[in-house]
């Protein structure tokens, strides 16, 4: 007579066989790296952190960035600035181009991530869509602003006088912190499509999207150095990134007054930018 046996584990004792319930498998968390000079590290304090969404559910083993890290990060967009800065125009916008295509060719990972972040599928759908357009839009822009807001002076002799925008150097940016892709993305472009260089501090709580956005950087011919995206705590990182005296410009995204006011004192210090975007980049 045969017997079925249902997948189940297992174990011999003294009685014979008896059966016992299958373990409840433990799922492995993806590690999400940092992303510095064309590579991906991991983080050189060996901290990491794990962020949840609302549901309570893990989302992954996230690099928890130290000083040292946006030191390293720093030194990688000074070394890459001159080569980017010295581009054609038309390059930088054909390689903004291919982070668009490159991102269209992921939407179906870039949606899941969001829906792991307490997105709904069609919000998710919305903000990978706009991401893509935002790119292919400064992708047009990289040799049109020239052209724009260059200017011919008067002057009281035979000769002109013309005023040229230039790159400002390496920009400091602390992504807005609630949304995970569109915001950080609506930063980044401008950036580096006016030839400047960069280095992202990514949303605390939805950082997925950042790291997979540097593996399309990655295969998007953008030289390794002209966008550097770290992951952490910006408590830890915004005093830093704002005293820092080889950072030309820093770029703030959230609404805080006191870590305004902090970064607009450290930053007189070797007289760097600051841009305080007060409205919410994930928005068309």
């Amino acid at each position: 007579m045969e017997k079925t046996i249902k997948k189940s584990s297992l174990s011999i004792s003294n009685n014979g066989l008896e059966k016992k319930p299958a373990a409840k498998r433990l799922e492995v968390l993806k590690t999400y790296k940092i992303y510095i000079g064309g590579q991906f590290p991991r983080t050189e304090s060996g901290r990491y952190y794990i962020p949840v969404n609302a549901a309570g559910e893990k989302l992954a083993n996230v690099c928890l960035c130290s000083r040292k890290d946006f030191r390293d990060a720093v030194v990688s967009a000074r070394g890459a600035f001159s080569g980017w800065s010295g581009r054609a125009a038309f390059n930088r916008s054909q390689i903004l181009y291919r982070m668009a295509e490159m991102l269209e060719g992921r939407k179906a990972q870039f949606i899941e991530e969001l829906m792991k972040q307490d997105s709904t599928k069609s919000k998710a759908e919305k903000e990978v869509n706009l991401a893509i357009d935002r790119l292919i839009y400064y992708a047009g822009w990289c040799d049109k602003f020239q052209q724009l807001f260059s200017a011919v002076n008067p002057v009281a002799s035979s000769h002109f006088n013309f005023s040229v925008p230039e790159p400002t150097g390496v920009v400091a940016i602390i992504a807005p912190q609630q949304d995970s892709l569109l915001g950080l993305v609506s930063v980044m472009a401008p950036v580096i499509a006016g030839g400047n260089t960069c280095i992202i501090l990514a949303s605390e709580t939805k950082p997925l999207c950042a790291v997979t956005l540097a593996e399309v950087l990655h295969s998007s011919d953008l030289p390794g150095g002209v966008v550097n995206i770290l992951t952490g705590k910006p408590a830890e990182l915004q005093s830093w990134m704002a005293d820092h005296m080889d950072v030309n410009a820093t770029i703030y995204c959230e609404n805080n007054s006191e870590v305004q006011q902090l970064i607009q004192q450290k930053s007189a210090q070797n007289l760097k930018r600051v841009f305080l975007c007060r409205k919410e980049l994930g928005k068309p």
